[in-house]
């Protein structure tokens, strides 16, 4: 296990968890020079239909980063996030938002099914969050 597996409360992984040999096989197929990008991390999830945070901790385990965030907000370079604020928000976004939203946080499945129901990118609404002072929280492969 790698040592950042201690800096992520939603992947501590308890004594007695051993990783997913299918999930094992398929980030040591997938991944390239010790990086997979989210959307692949969590189409492995999909694929094998299990919770992505499981892909994320046998990624901690292996040794691998999680790169390319969906939503823009890590895993670029040179800048870790690529992601602007937006220059207008729909009021049909907003309030997905704001009804999505706890004490100023966003969790980012909320972000995903939000990107999802208004048929918009996952971009377009960490850059609302952004404009919005809303922190996207929680990632589903616990990299934030």
């Amino acid at each position: 296990m790698s040592d950042n597996t201690k800096k992520y409360k939603d992947k501590t992984l308890p004594e007695t968890w051993e990783p997913i040999s299918s999930v094992v096989d398929a980030l040591k197929q997938t991944a390239k020079n010790g990086n997979i990008s989210c959307r692949m991390a969590t189409k492995i999830a999909a694929d094998l239909n299990i919770n992505p945070i499981e892909v994320g901790r046998t990624t901690d385990f292996l040794g691998i980063n999680i790169v390319k965030c969906q939503l823009g907000l890590f895993g670029y370079k040179p800048e870790k996030k690529i992601i602007t604020p937006a220059q207008s928000i729909s009021a049909e976004l907003e309030s997905a938002i704001i009804d999505a939203s706890t004490n100023g946080r966003l969790t980012c499945k909320a972000a995903w099914d939000i990107a999802f129901r208004l048929r918009i990118s996952k971009m377009d609404v960490s850059s609302a969050c952004e404009t919005m002072g809303i922190k996207i929280k929680k990632c589903q492969l616990g990299a934030f």
